[in-house]
């Protein structure tokens, strides 16, 4: 089951805390969101992310995956929204709430494919 992690943000930097995590939590592997257009495209951001996502793999003894997160942050703040959370008091959470869904989207798709 996926729980959220403070969110990391994406720079050289990271790649020390997102190592920290993998030995923490013993990953076997680290997920990464790609922002595609919503037609499915990869526009800059998810070239920045592919990029970035390429130097961190490198980076980590453990394989690095690219999954689509579209509609993930619509997905958290309408979670949020529902638990009662307004826009404002849920805008720290949406990057951790939206990563949460990611994963445990993929985790899903791989127990379904019987990979997880």
């Amino acid at each position: 089951m996926a729980v959220p992690l403070d969110a990391i943000s994406a720079n050289d930097l990271a790649f020390t805390a997102v190592s920290g995590l993998v030995d923490e939590y013993e990953a076997i592997e680290v997920v990464v969101g790609l922002p595609l257009s919503m037609d499915g495209t990869e526009g800059r951001a998810a070239g920045l992310a592919r990029g970035w996502a390429e130097r961190l793999s490198a980076a980590l003894a453990v394989p690095v995956r690219l999954v689509d997160e579209r509609l993930t942050t619509v997905q958290a703040q309408r979670g949020l929204h529902a638990a009662g959370r307004s826009v404002k008091s849920s805008r720290g959470m949406i990057d951790s709430a939206s990563a949460v869904i990611l994963l445990q989207s993929d985790l899903d798709a791989e127990r379904a494919k019987g990979s997880a």
